[in-house]
Parts: structure tokens; sequence; C-alpha cells
């Protein structure tokens, strides 16, 4: 898919440093961005994830650590990358912890914890990020959701993330109204099961897993100045995917 060009833009992807995060920062760093790698405790994988963004041209790169559900902690990030990089042009929006297990046997700290990362986290970044957006009437947010989370899925295992997946979607759209008059655009892209998971249903659709340029080629497309006039979309990258409980 067409890569946009991103030069002169920053672009800041939480959850970066590993997994699908990191290679979501890479592919922009590779469309001429300069990129913030974020991350909570993998201090070594940001090192080495940065080190990439460089090697594929990136015209500047810094690593930048924060806990995306303090408000405290979001606005050292953004100071961080603003002083390091310039002003956040790019918001990805991938942090979110999965909690595989029947909602009954899930305790309070899992229960926030997955909600506050796939929920609380994207409206702090996103309401730090937006100002400065508006002001330069240019931004792009992105967010990580799940797939078919837009059917209101209902299985009762890991039942905290699909709310909190539902509810991200509506916050994308809600940004999207929002932003409208702004030259902002908020959009989300939802897999389903990703090559670098570290868990595996039964069954590929498709016979495989999506592959990390699978999900990194939507938000190249979301990203590009040329999809100005989209927003408030989900694209579901699960190969056909239908889900047995919805």
């Amino acid at each position: 898919m067409h890569a946009p060009d991103l030069a002169g833009r920053t672009v800041l992807v939480t959850g970066s440093a590993r997994g699908l995060g990191r290679g979501l920062a890479l592919s922009l760093a590779d469309c001429g961005a300069a990129v913030a790698i974020h991350y909570h405790t993998s201090a070594d994988a940001a090192d080495e994830a940065a080190a990439e963004a460089r090697a594929l041209g990136a015209p500047a790169v810094t690593t930048v650590r924060g806990d995306v559900t303090s408000p405290d902690a979001v606005d050292h990030i953004f100071d961080t990358v603003e002083a390091d990089l310039g002003p956040v042009d790019v918001l990805v929006n991938n942090v979110g912890a999965f909690a595989p297990t029947h909602w009954t046997e899930i305790d309070a700290d899992t229960w926030h914890t997955v909600l506050d990362t796939n929920l609380t986290a994207p409206f702090l970044t996103a309401k730090r990020a937006l100002p400065g957006m508006r002001a330069r009437s240019w931004g792009r947010i992105v967010n990580v959701g799940y797939a078919s989370a837009e059917k209101g899925l209902v299985n009762p295992t890991n039942f905290p993330y699909f709310a909190a997946k539902q509810g991200l979607l509506m916050f994308t759209r809600m940004l999207a109204a929002d932003t409208q008059d702004d030259g902002i655009t908020a959009n989300a892209v939802s897999p389903y099961v990703v090559q670098n998971s570290d868990e595996f249903p039964a069954d590929a659709p498709r016979g495989r897993w999506a592959t990390v340029e699978d999900i990194a080629s939507v938000v190249r497309f979301f990203c590009d100045a040329d999809s100005g006039y989209v927003s408030g979309e989900n694209v579901n990258v699960d190969g056909g995917w239908l889900p047995e409980h919805v």
C-alpha cells in the first residue's frame, strides 16, 4: 500500500518498544517521520527499536518512558517528545492489556488495568495531543481496537477487554465528530490475532494470522495527507473472522 510522506511530522506510538506497537512505529519511521518510542518497563527493547528506526532513516528518534494511564505521566511523555522532536502530529494508541480469564475470576486490579490501558490511556493521550494539533490545523489519531468489537462481543472470557475496545470505538467516533473542523482525523484499526501475539486460537482465518504489515498498511493510510476526509472509521483487519459470541 502507498506510503505517506511524513517528513516533518512527529509520531508517538504508545507501547512501541515491542510487538505490534514497535512494528507500527518502524513503519511510520520508514515514511520519514520523527518517531518517539514509548515504553513503560522495556527500556532495552525501546533502545533497540529506536536503533531500528534510525536505520530506516527516521530524521530524529527518541525514547520516552511513562505510564499512559496516569495524567501526570502522560504530560511528562508529551513534554519529553515535544522537547526532543517537536509537537506530536500523529498519535497511535497501541497500549492495551489483555485478560483471557472468565470475568468471575478477574480481580478488581486486573479489571481496572484492562479498562485503563485500553480506554483511559487513549482518552488521556488524545486530550493532551489535541490542543497542539488544533493549533496547527493538522493531526492524525489512530486507535488500535479489536476485531468485531463494534458488534458487542459478549464472551465472558476477557470481557473487560471487549468492553474497553467497544468503548474505544465510541471514543474514536466522538473524536472524529469533535475535530471535523480542525484538520484532524480520528480512526481505528482493529486486528483479530497478529503473528506476534502471545496466544493463538485453534484456527486462523485464511490459513494465517495477520502480519504486522497487514495492520501497518491501514495505519499508514489513515496517516496520509490524502486521507483527510476519512474520520471516525474502524477497519477490521481480521481475515473475515466471525466471532462465535456476538
